[in-house]
């Protein structure tokens, strides 16, 4: 089939159309990890279902510490998981973004990155404020935001600094 301009629709088509594969593995990981954050803010991952995790290494490394000892290990064990799973979805963001086919991902990828750390923190809290196991805390979301900002900091420092020796940053 010919257009009005004698071009091949088709041709126009393929041309402007993503490969299916580049796409899956440029989202493919940052879809899969949304979705584990999500499938995580249910009741699967909750405080009370997740106690053990934390407390029988805690007991094997410390069979004397105290209960309150045991709470203040489970309570910092969750902060950080907090912190890393966000600081992976910036990674994974990042990732995403800085290998776009689209200028503006391209160039902006740091602060689109980041928006999406944020946004998806707090559409994580919110989502938690309707299971009955689970607490929402804008504080969780800070946390969250802030693992997502020192990833994504740390691979700006990176990238810029293997600009300066003249070589260009690993392409996954």
């Amino acid at each position: 089939m010919v257009s009005r301009d004698g071009l091949s629709a088709q041709t126009f088509e393929l041309a402007n159309s993503p490969k299916p594969r580049r796409w899956l593995w440029r989202y493919g990981p940052l879809i899969i990890w949304l979705a584990l954050i999500f499938i995580g803010s249910t009741d699967l991952l909750s405080a009370s279902n997740t106690g053990g995790v934390f407390l029988r290494p805690v007991l094997w490394l410390f069979p004397h510490a105290s209960e309150a000892t045991v709470r203040v290990v489970q309570f910092l064990g969750r902060k950080a998981s907090h912190f890393t799973e966000y600081a992976i979805l910036g990674v994974l963001a990042a990732r995403a973004f800085r290998n776009s086919p689209h200028d503006l991902l391209r160039r902006r990828w740091f602060w689109i990155s980041f928006l999406l750390v944020v946004v998806y923190s707090l559409s994580d809290e919110f989502h938690q404020s309707f299971v009955p196991s689970r607490t929402a805390s804008i504080y969780d979301s800070m946390i969250d935001s802030l693992g997502g900002l020192i990833a994504l900091t740390i691979l700006a420092w990176r990238s810029r600094r293997n600009k300066k020796v003249g070589r260009s940053a690993p392409q996954r």
